[in-house]
């Protein structure tokens, strides 16, 4: 019988569709969450919260490997060190990050927080592989949404949107395979200009709008005309593009998404 691997964020979106890969493969899966849940079979429920440190050392009884996919606007870096101390007291053998493209070069919170949860994986002394993945289709399509209506296209800003679904196998196959450090980035086939990814998403409902063209300013906006969020020459690119992935033949639920503006 072998040991479960513990799965952070795996009643979210990504984790959803993770988890039922790794299940797939033979494995017994526990799943870390801050409210109670009835067990599955193959998968059963462990209370905690990572960024509290609640529930940490239960959780990784008996585990090798932990998938750590939880995250959120604030305390990612708290949940990593969390994560590491409670896994080296665990004699965890393997811990899997997924972070973000652009992590440590965007002179934003949240890429400067996902850096940090970076660099207590990679010096925490436990053997760790670390995927960095381009922002999701589903988690593109509010912002898209919002500079529909707003008619406006920030110059320079650039995306490569990957689907959930290659994220999730990808990370099943890192979280199955031995520890390979930092691994190439993750991201969709193409790089594509805001206002591009604008216009396809107006076409894809049937609308046509002129977008006002403006600048981002300070040194966020030179970080993104400047690339810094996107991908280096390493890349794997996957999946369906943008375009695709709003044609509801291609997509499941991406229809919905569209006309709702919401995560999928």
């Amino acid at each position: 019988m072998s040991t479960p691997i513990l799965v952070t964020g795996g009643t979210g979106n990504i984790g959803r569709h993770t988890v039922p890969l790794l299940r797939a493969a033979g494995r017994d899966i526990r799943i870390l969450t801050r409210q109670a849940r009835d067990a599955e079979p193959g998968i059963e429920y462990s209370i905690g919260d990572t960024v509290k440190g609640l529930g940490l050392d239960v959780a990784l009884d008996g585990v090798e490997t932990v998938l750590h996919l939880a995250g959120g606007a604030k305390g990612d870096d708290t949940a990593a060190r969390n994560m590491v101390e409670a896994a080296r007291e665990a004699d965890v053998r393997h811990l899997v990050l997924i972070s973000v493209v652009g992590a440590g070069r965007m002179p934003i919170g949240y890429f400067r927080m996902k850096a940090a949860a970076e660099r207590a994986f990679e010096e925490s002394g436990i053997p760790w592989t670390v995927l960095r993945v381009a922002q999701l289709h589903d988690f593109a399509v509010p912002m898209v949404k919002a500079l529909s209506a707003m008619r406006i296209a920030p110059r320079g800003l650039r995306f490569e949107s990957v689907g959930v679904e290659v994220v999730a196998a990808r990370l099943a196959e890192l979280t199955l395979r031995a520890p390979a450090g930092r691994v190439p980035d993750l991201a969709g086939p193409a790089v594509q200009e805001i206002g591009e990814m604008v216009r396809v998403f107006d076409q894809a409902r049937g609308v046509r709008r002129r977008q006002m063209s403006i600048r981002i300013p300070g040194a966020v906006g030179r970080a993104y005309r400047d690339g810094d969020n996107l991908a280096d020459r390493a890349v794997v690119r996957a999946g369906t593009t943008w375009a695709e992935y709003l044609d509801a033949g291609s997509t499941a639920g991406a229809s919905a998404a569209v006309a709702a503006g919401r995560r999928v």
